[in-house]
């Protein structure tokens, strides 16, 4: 017998079926014509606004592709808390795009927002900072100012991203001690590169595989910091470079970015359900 959740999304379904218009539909052959590497895997998310085709860059982030490509199949087994049965749910089905924010990103994939909650283990990021020009990029700039990438607005801001992991690297405690060693300090701030600054906030990088910035049509997975990737999955809007480095980029939409757009055409507050959100009817591996 159905459960009352799959019941429930099935309503939603409908309803928005009704309300949504569908745009016109993604080609696949043209998708896989636009592909840079004819093996890679291509992924089909069937939406109530249309088909969107990603290229999978497994090649880039391997363990996190699979994950994705795993949780979409249905292969990862999941602990029901109510009935303390493992389940395995094509997880991303009747799921909706939960945040929406106007010309950044669209995104989808909280365990907030499934029944089963968070599936399995974090993973570690998979990205490479060298890749990025991370390592050649000064945390301030030769006038003083702070490095866009940063996407740094105040000085809160800086003290809270920058000066306190490096403080905390450096072992300096106290105020005693910061005036002790200000000089030390200055120096490095001004020889601080954008990787080092995100390896004092907990980051850790690789150099196996290349790592592509965060642009428009670019998905990645969203975290709450360092090696906590999950489900969850966001699609920029634009070119994001403030966000490389920081999330691990997955794969990449060949086809159907006008889907996307229009999904990312009406923001959706994540703290306030709307029926003008997108459902995602099902992700599949087509090739």
């Amino acid at each position: 017998m159905p459960t009352l959740s799959i019941k429930l999304n099935s309503m939603l379904l409908l309803f928005t079926c009704c309300c949504a218009p569908l745009l016109a539909m993604a080609d696949a052959s043209s998708a896989r014509s636009v592909m840079e590497d004819p093996g890679n895997p291509l992924m089909l998310i069937s939406t109530s606004r249309g088909d969107i085709f990603l290229e999978m860059l497994r090649q880039e982030a391997p363990n996190n592709v699979q994950h994705f490509m795993s949780l979409a199949a249905g292969e990862i087994e999941i602990l029901d808390a109510m009935t303390n049965t493992g389940l395995r749910p094509r997880y991303y089905d009747g799921m909706r795009f939960h945040r929406v924010i106007l010309g950044f990103i669209i995104q989808a994939g909280s365990p907030a927002y499934h029944s089963l909650g968070a599936p399995g283990t974090a993973l570690a990021d998979e990205i490479n900072a060298d890749a990025l020009g991370l390592n050649r990029a000064n945390v301030i700039n030769p006038d003083g100012t702070f490095n866009p990438l940063l996407d740094i607005g105040s000085k809160a801001e800086f003290d809270a991203d920058i000066l306190r992991p490096l403080y905390r690297n450096l072992g300096i405690d106290s105020v005693t001690e910061l005036v002790a060693r200000q000089e030390e300090v200055l120096r490095t701030l001004q020889s601080m590169t954008v990787k080092t600054a995100y390896e004092n906030q907990g980051f850790r990088y690789r150099s196996a595989a290349p790592t592509r910035p965060i642009s428009r049509g670019v998905i990645a997975l969203a975290n709450q910091g360092p090696n906590t990737n999950g489900a969850e999955f966001f699609i920029s809007l634009t070119d994001a470079q403030w966000l490389s480095g920081k999330y691990t980029v997955i794969g990449r939409v060949v086809e159907g970015m006008e889907v996307v757009d229009a999904i990312g055409a009406q923001a959706v507050d994540p703290l306030r359900f709307s029926i003008q959100s997108s459902v995602i009817y099902s992700v599949t591996n087509i090739k």
